[in-house]
C-alpha cells in the first residue's frame, strides 16, 4: 500500500506502546530510512530493564568484532557502555530495531521486509527485517529523545498515569524555561516580511497575530503606493521593528528583494529568521508553540505546510493546488559565517537560500493559512500578475496559473 499510494513513510508501532506526542514528527525530522524510538522493558520480571534495539545477531547488546573472544567481564563492560549511550538523548547507529519503527518508502522500494530469511534461524520477524535491511545497504538507527512506555504485562498498566504526568511536567518545565530565556534575550525570533500595497488586504491581521510570538521584525516595503508602512508601524508598535522602503519597485525581480530582506534580518542580529508573506498566518495555537521550537539545540530549520484558503472556512485541493501536502522551510536558525547560496531566478526563487537543506530540519505539524486567494478580486489580480511577469510559464506552471480562475475548484473544510 505504501508503494502503490506513494506514501513517504510507514510507521509501525506495537499495540502495547504509549507514545510521546512528539515522537512521529521527531522521527521524520531525522530523515533516516530506518529509525526506531527506544523504549526499555523487563523481558522477564526478574531481569533488569533492557532496550528493544540491539547491536548484532539475535539480541547482542555489546559491540564485538567477528574474531574477538570476550570474557564475561568485558561483555558486561561493553554492554554497560551501550546502555549508557542509549540513556543520553541522541540518535545512534545500531544493528537491530523493532516495535516502534519508521521506515521510508525508499527502503521499502529497495526490498526491506519482515519476510523470513530461509537460511537464518533467529526467532522473531524483527531480526529478519534488520538483517535484510543491512544486507541491502541500509543503516539502522535508534533514537532516544521521546521514550515510549511499554505495557508488556498487566502489572505495567499502573505506570501509565505516571508516564503521562512525566510528559506534562516536562512540557511545563520547557515553557517555564522559555519564559526565562525570553526575559534574558532581546532577539529570539525575527519576523522578516516583504510587503507592497498590502494596507487594504490581510497585513494588519497577519502582523497583529505574529506580534504575539516574535521578538522583533524587519519589513521591506517595495515602494508601496498606499499606507502599508503605517499599517506595519501600528501593528508592530509594541516590539522592535525595522522598516525599509525602496524608492523604486522591484517586484518583477523577486530574487533582489528576497536577498535584500535576508540581509536586513542578518544586520538586525537575528538568531532565528521566520519569513512570512503579508498574507500568511499561522493557526492560533502557534502563538504558544512557535517560541518553544527555538529551544531544541539539534534543529536548525523548521518546515511547515501552507494551506491555500479559498474562503474563510475552506482551502483548495486539486491537481495544481496541493501545497499543504508538502513541508516547506519557514523558520531558520541563522549561522554566521555559513556560505548561503540563492536560486537566482526572477520569480519563484524561494524565500530562503537553497543550500539550507544540509541543516538538520524538523517537519512541524503547525499549519499556515495562505489568505491571499480568498477573494475573487485577489485571484484575478494574481492571475494577471503571473501572466505579466511569467507569460511563458518559465518559472512556474502555466496550467496552475490558468487554474486560478476555475469557477468550481475542489474545496475542503478547514478544521481548527
Amino acid at each position: 500500500m505504501a508503494l502503490e499510494q506513494e506514501y513517504d513513510y510507514v510507521f509501525l508501532v506495537d499495540a502495547d506502546l504509549i507514545l510521546h506526542p512528539k515522537t512521529l514528527v521527531h522521527l521524520i525530522s531525522l530523515q533516516k530510512d530506518i529509525v526506531a524510538e527506544v523504549f526499555w522493558t523487563r523481558w522477564q520480571p526478574n531481569l533488569p530493564l533492557q532496550p528493544q534495539v540491539w547491536l548484532g545477531d539475535a539480541y547482542r547488546l555489546y559491540q564485538k568484532n567477528r574474531q574477538e573472544l570476550l570474557d564475561e567481564t568485558e561483555v558486561n563492560r561493553r554492554q554497560m557502555q551501550f546502555f549508557q549511550m542509549l540513556a543520553a538523548p541522541g540518535t545512534y547507529k545500531v544493528g537491530g530495531v523493532g516495535a516502534c519503527t519508521l521506515i521510508s518508502r525508499h527502503a521499502i522500494a529497495k526490498g526491506v521486509s519482515f519476510s523470513e530469511i530461509y537460511n537464518v534461524g533467529f526467532w522473531g520477524e524483527d531480526r529478519h527485517f534488520s538483517i535484510r535491511a543491512a544486507a541491502l545497504g541500509f543503516e539502522l538507527f535508534a533514537d532516544t529523545h521521546y521514550e515510549p512506555y511499554h505495557i508488556y504485562r498487566e502489572s505495567d498498566l499502573a505506570g501509565v498515569a505516571k508516564y503521562k504526568e512525566k510528559i506534562l511536567a516536562s512540557e511545563a518545565q520547557l515553557i517555564t524555561h522559555q519564559h526565562a530565556v525570553n526575559k534574558q534575550k532581546k532577539a529570539g525570533i525575527t519576523l522578516a516580511m516583504l510587503v507592497r500595497n498590502e494596507a487594504d488586504r490581510y497585513l494588519k491581521e497577519v502582523l497583529e497575530h505574529a506580534a504575539q510570538y516574535i521578538d522583533q521584525a524587519v519589513i521591506l516595503d517595495d515602494a508601496s503606493e498606499d499606507n502599508t508602512v503605517e499599517v506595519c508601524q501600528k501593528a508592530l508598535a509594541n516590539i522592535p521593528c525595522t522598516i525599509v522602503s525602496n524608492e523604486q519597485p522591484s517586484f518583477n525581480n523577486e530574487i533582489v528583494l528576497r536577498q535584500q530582506l535576508w540581509n536586513m534580518a542578518v544586520k538586525a542580529g537575528a538568531e532565528w529568521i521566520l519569513i512570512l508573506d503579508a498574507d500568511e498566518k499561522f493557526e492560533d495555537k502557534a502563538v504558544k508553540e512557535i517560541p518553544l521550537l527555538t529551544l531544541d539545540p539539534d534543529i536548525d530549520v523548521y518546515y511547515f505546510r501552507l494551506y491555500d484558503m479559498w474562503d474563510e472556512q475552506h482551502y483548495r485541493e486539486d491537481t495544481y493546488w496541493q501545497a499543504h501536502l508538502t513541508y516547506r522551510p519557514f523558520m531558520l536558525r541563522y549561522k554566521p559565517g555559513f556560505p548561503y547560496k540563492w536560486l537566482t531566478t526572477p520569480q519563484h526563487c524561494g524565500r530562503f537560500p537553497v543550500n539550507i537543506k544540509i541543516f538538520k530540519g524538523c517537519a512541524n505539524p503547525l499549519r499556515i493559512k495562505h489568505l491571499g486567494w480568498m477573494k475573487p478580486a485577489d485571484r484575478l489580480l494574481k492571475y494577471r500578475r503571473y501572466m505579466q511577469l511569467d507569460p511563458e510559464g518559465k518559472y512556474g506552471v502555466m496550467e496552475q496559473y490558468k487554474s486560478i480562475l476555475d469557477t468550481e475548484p475542489r474545496l475542503l473544510r478547514w478544521e481548527e
